[in-house]
């Protein structure tokens, strides 16, 4: 099993999992052209892809999904809250399977569990994915933390975690106020401590990867990121990946 970022920030998401002959891509939230330069960064095509699992609708996670499963044929999972939130984008899919948000459902080889978030989307969800020996944990989107998110990502051999901000760079930055509270308030996104708290609280001894994602480039730095998850974690900061909106993040074997 091993997964790879296409891309992780506001200007669009995107990661790859595959274990056996299955293929997946969580999120898309490039342009078609972009999608298969990225991909092909990857080794990969468009053609590779057994499915898309979208996350929730916001277009920085949606954007791309109906134009790229349409040109090729791919299935897309996705929430009934989601798919009811882009009713334009679910009627344009060639295939379609909505899942609810606590059920676990096969692609190929792969295991995906859905679980929801905090989130200021209709029904948003993150996931587990595991080929029956390795668990990623994907986390990202999250305005907080709550027991069931421990419970799930909890034990797995990777994880990507969202580090949107750094609490003190948001607030004394450039985002207009209600932007601010937005961001940084529980249905917006995890800052660099939460993350960390996060990981101090759930098992992480069978960590072997840990990736630093959806870093905001006006209210974070990498060095931060990995400095808050390295002291969590206590390990070296060069131990922690970044998975970043320009080059996103080469494959990582399980």
């Amino acid at each position: 099993m091993r997964f790879a970022s296409l891309g992780s920030g506001s200007e669009g998401n995107g990661l790859v999992v595959e274990a056996g002959q299955s293929c997946l891509l969580l999120d898309c939230g490039f342009s078609l052209r972009e999608t298969v330069r990225r991909l092909a960064r990857l080794g990969l095509t468009p053609n590779d892809l057994d499915a898309i699992v979208v996350t929730h609708e916001h277009a920085d996670h949606m954007g791309g999904v109906a134009t790229l499963a349409r040109k090729y044929q791919i299935v897309v999972y996705a929430s009934f809250g989601t798919l009811n939130a882009a009713p334009q984008v679910a009627q344009s899919l060639p295939q379609l399977f909505p899942y609810d948000s606590n059920e676990t459902f096969s692609i190929g080889d792969l295991q995906v569990q859905p679980y929801p978030v905090p989130h200021d989307a209709k029904q948003p969800t993150q996931h587990v994915f595991s080929d029956g020996n390795v668990r990623l944990g994907v986390l990202t989107d999250s305005g907080s933390i709550t027991p069931l998110i421990r419970e799930r990502l909890s034990s797995c051999e990777a994880l990507v975690l969202e580090c949107n901000h750094d609490r003190e760079m948001l607030w004394n930055g450039p985002y207009p106020y209600p932007l601010k509270q937005r961001v940084g308030g529980n249905l917006g996104h995890l800052d660099n401590e939460q993350a960390a708290d996060l990981l101090r609280s759930i098992d992480c001894t069978r960590l072997r990867h840990i990736a630093a994602a959806h870093l905001s480039t006006t209210n974070n730095q990498p060095e931060l990121a990995a400095g808050a998850l390295s002291a969590a974690l206590g390990c070296t900061t060069d131990w922690i990946a970044i998975a970043s909106q320009l080059k996103g993040l080469d494959w990582r074997q399980l």
